[in-house]
């Protein structure tokens, strides 16, 4: 995109309309050459201009290359006008702001906005006003948001607020450096975006098919949002279609749920479609490549064909005449036993060094009834020859596949070509790979089957629905897969990041409880404490009021975890946490096993001067027992190689059970739908 202009008064900078730009990718040239007071115009390359801080922004959101940068409908959209926090407004805007971002990441959706960029803007814009309540942490959601806002987009935001403040300081001197250091940061508008080969603006179509075979999984997460992102940034369509032509795999328990986690994931698509849809125009198309002579039916045995392939040896079925071909076609279609060993492979080059172009098989039979069309074929594609001719008929103009792919991009290429259809780019991505994880669905499915997991919303298991009922939200996975854009370079990647940005997010309204393990506990008994049991309301999390309180009883008799009791000496001085300190007067042991604990509460003692702080749960009868659940990786390899047998890497122990502890009734675990997890 070409320079456009921003003209505006020295004396106000509108710092909203240069942080937006600078994230949209716009490169604008600075001109602080009006009068003081004046409204913001933005002189575009055309020779139109906006006017107003509002339109201007508007414009901003609508050609920004950011995904979701303004918003999917009016609602959102109505969030992108400037928050005005001067004044009195300024604390009951924080007040409400606080309140809003309480269980949000962003203002608007799953991504960031013009709407987070807007209020950033202005609240960075206060200068001291803000780093005062900022210190004072008085709204611990609205710093959480401000601080994962600055920390995602450091270069660009934190620069622009410095510029803006610092004209504070200079008062009404001149000041050159302002207009400079804007311009060099509107100048450096280059970010991660990837663009599509011969994309055009309103003009791109993509799909993200997903075969119907299991539920979606991480790899599937970083296809289907990569999908959406394009879709968006060019503001063209996205097809979700299901690659259903394996009726032995696949079912309609998996199709909804695929549309369930698509919906999760807010990927907002044009239409649905169906590959079984196309079967009569595939097998049309099937049929006319034989009589030209560019495909023709095979009868090898499955293990000699791949074998042959491998060699480059051509099979005694290819130079099958039309007619032979076209009559073993009719026994495949007609599921007889002769047809049945048959399959239908494409007449391309068995001696190219890429073996994928060594006459890659078309259809195949199977008498297995489908979940969509029942039992009313006999024949069906494979993948490599269904979806090219899918993409073209359905108008795709970029089709995303993960660089496992790459090999089988001249295949896909040729076959377009051999019938005659409209050329389909292809856009290659990096497989997402996970340290101790298998995304392969077939493996997956494995674990399923041979009751290694519960289901395939099983917490150890990489699908969308097993890491949400694992404690992970969408919102972190969202940002993960972000993170990673459209690159194409191999990695493997640590659970420990995506659980690093879920912490930020769950941190501030997660509410903190106490436990004990029931069989490795020990009795502390305080000779001073609390004749009669009393209760103090406390926070749930000592750094975010949002969280909420919780009661806490305090007795003479409390419960230790007994690896903290076997470090105690006695004499020794220790801090209860959220009490105080205690003294170490007796430790009673049995054949070497501590047995009891006799303390003396200390409360005027230093919390400060003491080198343990330890957990402790009064001993009332007033608490819960429960179950502690802990996974671990379902394979103990870090990385499988391609030819390894993940049966032999299983890992003998995923899921740690029947720790007993205990917990206050009033402290029961807020969770979702997994309270084990």
């Amino acid at each position: 995109m070409e320079d456009s202009r921003l003209a505006f008064a020295l004396d106000s900078p509108p710092l909203a309309i240069i942080a937006a730009a600078k994230i949209a990718g716009v490169s604008l040239t600075i001109d602080p050459s009006l009068a003081p007071g004046s409204v913001p115009t933005l002189h575009l390359s055309s020779g139109d201009f906006i006017h107003g801080i509002n339109a201007i922004l508007c414009y901003l959101a609508r050609v920004a290359t950011v995904p979701s940068f303004y918003g999917q409908d009016a609602i959102q959209a109505a969030h992108y006008a400037p928050v005005i926090l001067s004044g009195s407004e300024f604390e009951a805007a924080c007040s409400f702001l606080d309140g809003f971002l309480a269980s949000r990441t962003f203002l608007v959706g799953y991504s960031i906005s013009i709407a987070d960029i807007v209020v950033w803007s202005n609240i960075a814009g206060t200068g001291q006003r803000w780093e005062s309540l900022r210190r004072s942490k008085k709204y611990q959601n609205l710093i959480r948001w401000f601080n994962s806002i600055a920390v995602d987009y450091a270069g660009t935001l934190d620069e622009v607020a410095a510029a803006y403040v610092g004209k504070r300081e200079i008062g009404k001197s001149p000041a050159p450096r302002l207009q400079e250091k804007l311009q060099d940061l509107m100048m450096n508008t280059s970010g991660p975006e990837i663009d599509l080969p011969g994309a055009k603006v309103g003009e791109v179509c993509v799909r993200f098919a997903p075969e119907p075979s299991g539920y979606l999984h991480l790899g599937h997460a970083k296809a289907g949002l990569l999908n959406k992102y394009f879709a968006e940034r060019y503001k063209g369509r996205l097809i979700v279609r299901f690659d259903d032509t394996n009726p032995s795999k696949e079912s309609n328990e998996f199709v909804e749920n695929i549309l369930e986690d698509i919906d999760t994931m807010g990927i907002k698509y044009d239409t649905v479609t169906y590959t079984s849809h196309y079967f009569p125009k595939l097998m049309e198309m099937a049929e006319s490549l034989i009589k030209k002579g560019k495909a023709y039916v095979d009868d090898t045995p499955k293990q000699q064909m791949k074998d042959e392939r491998a060699a480059g040896t051509e099979s005694k079925c290819r130079n099958n005449n039309v007619e032979e071909n076209l009559s073993l076609w009719r026994e495949m279609v007609n599921g007889t036993e002769n047809g049945m060993r048959c399959y239908v492979r494409g007449k391309l080059d068995m001696q190219d060094p890429n073996k994928t172009l060594r006459d890659p098989v078309y259809y195949r039979c199977n008498t297995d009834p489908h979940h969509r069309v029942g039992s009313k074929y006999k024949v069906y594609p494979t993948y490599d020859f269904a979806c090219p001719f899918v993409d073209a008929l359905e108008g795709v103009t970029h089709a995303l596949r993960s660089s496992e792919y790459h090999d089988r991009n001249k295949q896909y290429h040729r076959i377009l070509q051999d019938m005659g259809l409209r050329r389909v780019e292809i856009y290659e991505f990096s497989r997402l790979n996970m340290v101790y994880t298998l995304l392969s669905k077939r493996k997956l499915l494995w674990f399923v089957q041979n009751k290694k997991v519960d289901d395939w919303t099983d917490p150890r298991f990489p699908t969308i629905q097993g890491i949400l009922r694992r404690g992970l939200k969408i919102e972190a996975l969202i940002q993960f897969i972000l993170e990673q854009g459209a690159s194409k370079n191999l990695n493997l990647m640590e659970w420990d990041k995506l659980w690093t940005i879920n912490k930020k997010i769950i941190d501030p309204v997660c509410a903190r409880h106490t436990a004990v393990l029931k069989e490795q506990r020990v009795l502390l008994t305080l000779t001073n404490g609390p004749e009669e049991p009393f209760i103090r309301i406390l926070p749930r999390h000592k750094k975010y009021e949002g969280a909420g309180n919780k009661a806490t009883t305090f007795t003479s008799r409390i419960w230790l975890e007994y690896a903290d009791a076997s470090v105690l000496i006695t004499g020794q001085e220790v801090t209860l946490m959220d009490w105080g300190n205690t003294i170490i007067k007796e430790i009673k042991t049995e054949n070497g096993i501590i047995t009891q604990l006799v303390g003396e509460l200390h409360l005027e003692g230093s919390v400060k001067l003491t080198k343990l702080k330890l957990t402790w749960m009064p001993y009332i009868e007033d608490l819960v027992s429960l179950s502690l659940v802990g996974f671990d990786y379902l394979i103990t390899k870090k990385k499988l190689e391609k030819d390894d047998d993940f049966v032999k890497f299983i890992n003998p122990c995923t899921r740690l059970r029947n720790f007993s502890s205990w917990r206050p009734k009033h402290e029961e675990p807020q969770t979702g739908r997994d309270h084990t997890a």
